[in-house]
């Protein structure tokens, strides 16, 4: 039986008593921590990210430089490359000239022992010696920082006078990502000179007798 109990005003109570009721309080600190800590996580790995972006230089608009002042390729080391819808891919050496044999027009694909076995051929000598280099500094046996990994790097792309020099043709109806597709082969294989120009109605009219 529970106990009587006299309070200070004489009143008789039951010695049982209900418990008090207190405001519900919840402790932020923890989370304040956890915060914390997601904030430097994201500022490390926001910082050792950089944007990877895809530098292309176009002509400028009203280009008005006249055709005898435009430097003269040598016909052997330019290899135009021709994009057409279907992921075709078709290249040959030289140019279309009057009067002269039509260059043959070989069909290709971007697999390894595609486009990119024909331009490591052509451009072995540089490639094998930025590979080396790369191999060097990975090693540790050449000590330089990124930048001037990159200065000695475009020096190179630039000692070998036979080199490729490589013009990228997108066809009518040409995916957008096999244009970037041609273009990261020119730097897997480490071309120094390419660009993306029109395709010409010669070349058009060579295309519709190419293999299918």
């Amino acid at each position: 039986m529970a106990e009587i109990m006299e309070n200070d005003a004489g009143k008789k109570t039951s010695g049982k008593r209900r418990p008090k009721k207190h405001s519900t309080h919840i402790d932020m600190t923890p989370m304040v921590d956890l915060m914390c800590l997601l904030i430097t996580f994201f500022m490390l790995t926001t910082a050792f990210n950089k944007p990877k972006v895809m530098e292309i230089t176009m002509p400028e608009k009203g280009d008005t430089t006249k055709l005898k002042d435009r430097p003269v390729i040598a016909a052997d080391r330019t290899i135009n490359i021709i994009l057409t819808e279907g992921d075709k891919i078709y290249y040959y050496v030289g140019a279309i000239e009057k009067g002269k044999p039509t260059p043959a027009l070989i069909k290709t694909d971007f697999g390894k022992d595609g486009i990119r076995k024909y331009l490591l051929e052509r451009n072995k000598v540089v490639f094998k010696e930025i590979y080396e280099l790369k191999e060097k500094v990975k090693k540790g046996e050449l000590v330089m920082t990124t930048d001037t990994l990159n200065a000695k790097i475009k020096e190179k792309k630039k000692i070998d006078p036979k080199a490729p020099i490589i013009l990228i043709k997108p066809a009518e109806k040409t995916k957008y990502r096999n244009i970037v597709d041609i273009i990261d082969e020119m730097a897997i294989t480490n071309i120094a000179s390419y660009a993306v120009v029109d395709i010409s109605p010669d070349e058009v009219k060579l295309l519709e007798t190419a293999p299918k």
